[in-house]
């Protein structure tokens, strides 16, 4: 049995063994939304292999449940590549999202804006990405299955529920790209510069590898950005980590909003 399908089983012994019909992994300052969830937590330290999710600002717990009827399996915390210089390492979380039956996965992050209508404590969500970093998860993967199509990596249908629920609850939900930096150290202004030549209009950390391996996997997904500050030389506010999570909750209440609404459309 293979390890995933091993921590499948591990999960369904203790939260039931209904497939949860959403994946949700859960970015910086957004942690507080597996509360919302009506089920059970599995800290990461339960299941073997998970990471160790040491960002602070993350909540690593695995929770099965449901939120607004609808049943979800939420990942409250996810490991960055620039941890261990491991592109993969939310690939053995994926492949269980996956061995549990999940065919769809939202993913959030936090995100630095290179657009002047898009601002701190705005949403973004992905319709494309571009990997800056210079890496990828599938790097080794032996099978012919690693040379994944991209084109529409970002699902057009999530995507349109998405738009739609956001509108019910009138909240603006532009369309970007996000391009991946390796972090952990901000970008520099030529770096922004840089992205807004490649046509980016959001950077950040993370959430490009998990899009690689969730279509490796064949998960459907989706991906929004919660808008933290202005790229570098882009504005006069001091980036730092403490201000993404101080600004994080700002764009959290409204994509709670999104989601709900999004989940009672399912």
């Amino acid at each position: 049995m293979s390890k995933s399908a091993e921590l499948a089983e591990l999960i369904r012994a203790r939260a039931g063994t209904e497939p949860p019909r959403l994946g949700l992994i859960l970015g910086s300052g957004l942690g507080h939304l597996v509360a919302e969830v009506e089920g059970v937590a599995i800290p990461y330290a339960d299941l073997p292999g998970f990471p160790h999710a040491g960002v602070s600002g993350h909540n690593p717990q695995l929770v099965i449940g449901t939120l607004e009827g609808v049943r979800v399996a939420v990942l409250g915390g996810r490991a960055h590549y620039y941890e261990r210089g491991n592109p993969a390492e939310m690939r053995l979380p994926l492949e269980v999202l996956k061995a549990l039956g999940t065919e769809t996965l939202l993913l959030t992050n936090a995100a630095g804006s290179l657009r002047a209508d898009i601002g701190p404590g705005d949403l973004m969500m992905l319709n494309d990405h571009i990997a800056f970093a210079g890496t990828n998860p599938l790097i080794g993967e032996p099978s012919d299955a690693r040379f994944v199509p991209m084109t529409e990596a970002h699902d057009p249908v999530m995507r349109s529920t998405l738009r739609a629920a956001a509108e019910a609850e009138g909240v603006a939900l532009p369309q970007g790209v996000y391009c991946w930096f390796s972090g952990p150290s901000f970008e520099t202004p030529a770096e922004i510069r840089a992205a807004k030549v490649l046509g980016a209009d959001a950077v950040g950390m993370s959430t490009v590898p998990e899009v690689i391996l969730a279509r490796f996997l064949g998960l459907r997904v989706a991906a929004v950005s919660v808008i933290t500050n202005m790229g570098a030389g882009l504005s006069s506010e001091a980036i730092s980590h403490e201000h993404t999570k101080a600004m994080a909750p700002l764009g959290a209440a409204k994509f709670e909003r999104v989601l709900r609404r999004y989940l009672r459309s399912l």
